[in-house]
C-alpha cells in the first residue's frame, strides 16, 4: 500500500469523528450523570438494534426523510437502515413486548444515531443521543414528569443557563382545521413554519387565498408568549375547541412545573413544530448559549405506536450529547473526569513486588498502569 493511500486511511469520512482521552471521558461523565437522574424517576434502560427494517422509519410514520437515511440490503433482499432516531425503534419494541400492557412504561436509552445529511450542512452524520420515553400515559402529569426529568438531567451536567421552549402541535392543527386547509396544504405550511420561514408561510397563505382571519392567526404564531397569562389571552381568541384545548394543556403543564420548582426554565413558542410528523401534542426544544442547535428535543406522539399495532399515548425526549458537550465547553463549565492512572514501575526481578502493589491499589479503586522501567 502506497504512502498516499495510507494517509487517506487515517482520516474519517465527513460528519464522523474519533473520540479518545479526555474528550471520550467527558462524554462518558455527562451521559452517566444524566442517566442517573433519569433512573431516579423510575426509567429503565432499553437497547434497540442499531439498524432496523426500512419501514420502521417510513414516510408514513413521519420520521426522517428517506434521502437522509443510510440504507442497505441484507442477504434476503430486505431494505435495512441505520437508525436516524430512537423513538420509532422504542415504539416498535414497546408494541412487540408490551402489546397488552396498559400500565405506564418508562424507558431510557443512550447510543448513536445516523443521518446522511449533505456535506454542505456541516452537521454530524453520526451523533450521540440519549433520552427517555413514557408510554401508556396520556395525562398532563406525564408531560410534566418528562419535562422535569429533562430539566434536572441538564442541570446535573452543570448547565444552568438554558430554556426549554414549549409549543403544542394541536394548536397549529386546530387553526388548520378551522381554516379548512387540505392535508397537503397543512403539510406544506407546517414545513415552512417548522423551518421558521415566515415569509414563505405568508406567501403560501396568500396564494391559497386563505381567509384573512386565519391568515392572521397563522402569522401570529410567531408572536412572543412569555407566560401562562399570555396563553390565557391567546385562548380567548382561539378559533375552535381543539386550539383552545391545546393552549390549556400548555397552561396546565406550566402550573405543574411550578410545583416541581422548575418553571423558570420554561418559555413558550406557538410556532414550534418539527420535521418529525409523528408528534401530536406538546412539543419542546431546549436551547442554551454558545451553540446554534437545540440541545434537546421532544414531545407527545400518541399515534406512533399505532403503526406497530398498539394504540397507546406516549411522550419522550432526546438529548443531543454532542451539542450539549459543545455548549458546556463553550460556557467553560468543568466536566469532572477520572484522575490520571497511578503509574507503578518495576525493573530487574521486581515484577512480583510491583504487581502486588498494583493489585492492592486496583482493589482500593485506583486505576493503575504497571510498566517496566527502562534500564
Amino acid at each position: 500500500m502506497n504512502n498516499k493511500r495510507q494517509q487517506e486511511l487515517l482520516h474519517t469520512p465527513e460528519g464522523v469523528f474519533d473520540h479518545y482521552g479526555r474528550d471520550a471521558a467527558e462524554y462518558d461523565t455527562v451521559m452517566e450523570e444524566m442517566l442517573s437522574v433519569i433512573h431516579s424517576f423510575g426509567y429503565e434502560n432499553i437497547k434497540t438494534p442499531v439498524f432496523e427494517f426500512f419501514d420502521v422509519f417510513s414516510r408514513e410514520i413521519g420520521t426522517t426523510p428517506s434521502r437522509e437515511l443510510y440504507k442497505f440490503f441484507d442477504k434476503e433482499g430486505n431494505t435495512l437502515v441505520l437508525r436516524p432516531d430512537f423513538t420509532p425503534s422504542v415504539a416498535r419494541c414497546a408494541a412487540k413486548y408490551f402489546m397488552d400492557d396498559t400500565n405506564p412504561i418508562r424507558f431510557c436509552y443512550s447510543g448513536r444515531a445516523f443521518v446522511n445529511t449533505s456535506n454542505l450542512q456541516g452537521k454530524l452524520k453520526e451523533s450521540y443521543e440519549m433520552g427517555a420515553e413514557l408510554i401508556n400515559e396520556g395525562s398532563v402529569y406525564a408531560d410534566a414528569e418528562i419535562l422535569a426529568s429533562l430539566i434536572k438531567s441538564l442541570l446535573s451536567t452543570g448547565l444552568t443557563r438554558f430554556q426549554i421552549t414549549l409549543g403544542n402541535v394541536d394548536y397549529f392543527r386546530g387553526i388548520c382545521e378551522a381554516a379548512g386547509l387540505s392535508k397537503d396544504m397543512e403539510a406544506e405550511l407546517r414545513d415552512v413554519i417548522s423551518a421558521k420561514n415566515y415569509y414563505a408561510a405568508e406567501s403560501l397563505l396568500l396564494k391559497q387565498e386563505v381567509e384573512k382571519t386565519y391568515t392572521e392567526k397563522f402569522l401570529r404564531l410567531t408572536s412572543f408568549v412569555r407566560n401562562d397569562e399570555d396563553l390565557e389571552k391567546e385562548k380567548e381568541s382561539a378559533p375552535n375547541e381543539r386550539a383552545k384545548s391545546a393552549l390549556q394543556r400548555l397552561i396546565d403543564v406550566y402550573h405543574l412545573l411550578e410545583d416541581y420548582g422548575l418553571s423558570d426554565y420554561v418559555s413558550f413558542d406557538l410556532s414550534l413544530l418539527s420535521k418529525y410528523h409523528y408528534y401530536t401534542g406538546i412539543i419542546f426544544k431546549g436551547y442554551t448559549y454558545g451553540v446554534g442547535d437545540a440541545v434537546a428535543t421532544g414531545g407527545r406522539y400518541d399515534k406512533l405506536l399505532g403503526y406497530f399495532g398498539k394504540e397507546a399515548p406516549a411522550i419522550g425526549y432526546m438529548i443531543s450529547v454532542d451539542t450539549l458537550l459543545e455548549a458546556l465547553r463553550m460556557q467553560k463549565i468543568t466536566i469532572p473526569v477520572p484522575e490520571d492512572p497511578v503509574v507503578v514501575t518495576w525493573k530487574g526481578d521486581g515484577f512480583r513486588e510491583a504487581l502486588s502493589k498494583a493489585e492492592a491499589l486496583r482493589k482500593a479503586g485506583q486505576r493503575v498502569i504497571l510498566t517496566k522501567e527502562e534500564d
